[in-house]
């Protein structure tokens, strides 16, 4: 049997299977009835999961890693408490007043709301070489020397050489940057920013920010706690506000939700509206979207026993299906009419209308779903989950219009109702069909032209890595937390590195500070810090010549010191009385940032990036690779764990796969095209508008200054999917017996129209979406149907009735007195 014959075949069993469920409507809706139950009870339980983390697969390192961070010390970031609108002395009191009552909260660990400046000071020579310290040792003993001979009246000083110098600047500067300097901050003791007029306290939880649950249940108690408060005692317009990791998660997935539900709901609406234009019935709109309605609940039935959860991309695709299932319903429906109005019965209606139409829906769906499949290639769970069950709604989609369709079409008719039939030669696709074989020459060049033009740019097109421009930085919590940041210095969530042993703690701190000296300025890593190396090494040592600096000094008369030397020296006296110290007589608040859940120390060292920021996609990148591979003498290797880390993992799987997925894409398409269609030719011409339309695309992008980014990229091969079958409805109608340009162009085009208007509406609400991701897709989707909608109601009919008529002139089609009529 060839390919032809087989796809006559399955055309009639489609007819067959839609005249058996119209002549026996109850069976078929009971059938429809029981799946919708039983999709909207697996379904019941869906929830948005918008972590990154949940974008890859379980068996990445980077995954792995930060699962055992977040088992080890609960994860990153804190629960952040802002106390705004005092003076510094009452923003101090608040912080000292609210500090131990926040601690005592079930959910949280600790809470520091002051700098550990004042022990790393006294403790600053400890954490200076051996052989440096005894150089400072050196010159304070020369400077000494110096000013005994010049206290001594019968010292006679022979030349004009100046004072032996005690700048220890050149030291200092040496020992600048290091975790101890670091952690110990600038400026005041409390975390404060006197311009702004607040004070910050950070308080830990013992969960992690990933279990959004755990989030709200901690930052409520946290919320809940401060509205109990009385805030006047500090001042008149004093307020607080809470911020931090946990407290934007809790923004960012509110904010998700709250888009997806509004994008939802506008499409259901657009969609509405349109259907109730475009045929003017409101029992037709009913017939078109309760067969959608079911397959979404199929859909989404599938994904809760399959997933159980749905994540940023995902979650919007019942708006997206909704509209691609419309598509099926305004074709069907519309060749339906036309049918009845030219004297069929309703049951031989619907026969021949999913005989032709239903299975040219059939190779779209087909079409889209391989198309969709194709991004299941991917590692990017975000990617492969959007691309089964996108796969999965397409096929559903046109079963539940062989399900339900033909029975709501029996029920109708045996009650008189008759479709209000549109005539093909009226409105503007009428008269736009009876124009183009007049102009299709100018048409023609015109589009040509214009596509040329945009596929010439198409290789200015960049990738924007910046994450930040896809997530939602205009909340209030967000800014608040950027304003922290200032304050202290530092990124409040350094990725982690866990290691197995003190010496392998200072095996890491060694390299990640050797990889920071080899890469200079270009390093992005800021400071390392570890609570072993917190604690310096040879401190008896140190302590003999601190101590002999201290028996020196301590012989002087402050007041008879010069005073450009007075407060150094006093300063060198002061720190060289300090004791040696041990992990365990470190600040509290240092330990803190050390501890694991179980309370033991150590085991654990900090990496905070400098010159980068993580949001920046390509920064990002660079400090995963200086951050990662770490070998360790035993032939083992370390690597870092922390969100950002995750991130420059996305977007090298992206980067990566991106062109592998459109190829995919574009093959799997044109292979299942060439099987259903019968010709590699037929599915060449049905492919031309979409290929097109996709590199018109990249190229208006560029001219416009769009980029793509790790979310809106997938839109590539979701644009090959859907608008392929517009395509393939134009070549299959003027491919059959009889037909004739301006009144299959005028019935189809209607329907290409409004499936194309119907597959951008779930794409048009994302536009109107508060976060910056959604709307980048829904930017991109929309600019690529309109792209598509212009080249296939003007380019591609054109091109066909030039190849027809070249046809006729070279005498391989027979000469007509009619308007040509282009066949497959």
């Amino acid at each position: 049997m060839d390919e032809k014959r087989w796809s006559e075949r399955f055309e009639g069993a489609m007819g067959r299977l839609a005249a058996r469920n119209h002549r026996r409507p109850l069976q078929a809706l009971l059938l429809t009835l029981v799946l919708t139950v039983a999709g909207l009870f697996f379904a019941r339980t869906l929830s948005l999961n918008a972590d990154f983390v949940g974008l890859l697969p379980k068996n990445f390192p980077s995954v792995q890693d930060i699962d055992k961070l977040r088992k080890r010390f609960g994860g990153q970031g804190n629960v952040v408490v802002v106390g705004m609108g005092a003076e510094p002395e009452a923003l101090k009191r608040f912080a000292d007043d609210l500090a131990p009552k926040l601690a005592a909260l079930p959910e949280l660990r600790y809470v520091s709301h002051q700098r550990p400046s004042a022990f790393f000071d006294e403790h600053a020579l400890y954490y200076v070489d051996l052989p440096d310290l005894k150089t400072i040792q050196e010159r304070i003993d020369a400077r000494m020397t110096w000013e005994k001979e010049q206290a001594n009246p019968l010292f006679v000083r022979l030349d004009d050489a100046p004072p032996p110098s005690v700048d220890f600047s050149d030291i200092e500067q040496k020992y600048t940057g290091r975790a101890n300097q670091r952690l110990s901050g600038q400026g005041d003791l409390y975390y404060l920013d006197t311009t702004e007029r607040m004070v910050v306290l950070m308080a830990k939880p013992r969960g992690s920010a990933a279990d959004l649950n755990y989030s709200k249940k901690v930052v409520g108690q946290v919320e809940d706690f401060l509205a109990t408060q009385d805030l006047s005692k500090y001042g008149p317009g004093f307020k607080t506000a809470v911020t931090g990791t946990f407290k934007k998660k809790i923004d960012q997935q509110r904010v998700i939700v709250s888009d997806l539900a509004s994008a939802s709901t506008l499409a259901m609406v657009l969609l509405l509206a349109y259907l109730a234009f475009h045929f003017r019935s409101a029992l037709a709109v009913g017939l078109t979207m309760l067969p959608v309605l079911a397959g979404l609940a199929w859909t989404y039935g599938y994904v809760g026993l399959a997933y159980g959860q749905v994540n940023l991309l995902t979650g919007f695709l019942a708006a997206v299906l909704g509209g691609l299932g419309v598509e099926h319903g305004i074709h069907l429906l519309g060749r339906y009419g036309t049918l009845r109005s030219e004297g069929m019965t309703s049951e031989a209606a619907v026969a021949e209308s999913f005989r032709h139409t239903g299975f040219s829906a059939l190779i779209s769906a087909l079409v889209a779903a391989l198309t969709f499949l194709s991004l299941a290639m991917s590692e990017f769970r975000a990617f492969r989950e959007f691309g089964v069950i996108a796969a999965v709604g397409m096929l559903v989609s046109v079963f539940s219009y062989v399900l339900i369709l033909p029975a709501l079409l029996g029920l109708a008719s045996r009650f008189g109702w008759t479709p209000r039939v549109h005539e093909s030669s009226a409105g503007p696709l009428g008269l736009l069909a009876r124009w183009l074989p007049r102009s299709y020459r100018g048409v023609g060049l015109v589009v040509g032209a214009g596509v040329l033009v945009l596929v010439s740019q198409a290789y200015r097109v960049s990738f924007n890595y910046d994450s930040r421009s896809l997530e939602d930085y205009k909340q209030a919590s967000a800014v608040l937390d950027q304003k922290v940041n200032n304050i202290l210095g530092y990124s409040q969530t350094p990725v982690v590195v866990l290691t197995d042993s003190l010496d392998m703690e200072r095996e890491v701190v060694r390299q990640l500070e050797a990889r920071k000296a080899a890469r200079g300025k270009d390093s992005t890593i800021d400071f390392v810090g570890a609570l072993e190396d917190l604690v310096p090494r040879q401190q008896a040592e140190k302590q003999q010549v601190l101590q002999a600096i201290a028996s020196k000094l301590g012989k002087l008369d402050p007041e008879r010191l010069p005073a450009d030397t007075r407060a150094t020296l006093t300063r060198a006296l002061h720190m060289a009385a300090a004791k040696p110290f041990t992990q365990e007589q470190l600040p509290t608040s240092v330990r803190h940032q050390f501890e694991s859940l179980d309370g033991s120390t150590g085991g654990v060292v900090l990496v905070y990036a400098g010159g980068v920021s993580l949001s920046d996609g390509e920064g990002t990148r660079r400090f995963a690779k200086e951050v990662r591979g770490l070998q360790m003498p035993d032939g083992s290797q370390v690597s870092a764990a922390g969100e950002a880390l995750i991130l420059a993992d996305i977007l090298d799987m992206v980067s990566r796969e991106g062109p592998r997925i459109l190829v995919a894409a574009v093959l799997s398409v044109l292979a299942a095209m060439w099987l259903t269609l019968g010709k590699l030719r037929t599915a060449l011409i049905c492919m031309l508008p979409t290929l097109l339309s996709v590199i018109g695309l990249v190229g208006l992008m560029s001219v416009l200054g769009l980029q793509f980014n790790y979310l809106n990229i997938m839109v590539l091969p979701v644009l090959i999917g859907t608008t392929v079958d517009a395509g393939v409805h134009l070549v299959q109608r003027l491919g059959e017996p009889g037909a004739d340009f301006i009144s299959v162009y005028g019935e189809t085009g209607r329907a290409i129209t409004g499936g194309l208007l119907t597959s951008a509406i779930g794409f048009v609400a994302l536009i109107l979406a508060k976060h910056p991701g959604l709307n980048s897709i829904g930017d991109l989707a929309n600019l690529g149907f309109g792209i598509n909608l212009v080249i296939v109601l003007l380019g591609f009919p054109s091109l066909l009735l030039l190849v027809e008529r070249w046809r006729r002139r070279h005498g391989t089609t027979p000469e007509t007195p009619e308007e040509p009529a282009p066949e497959a």
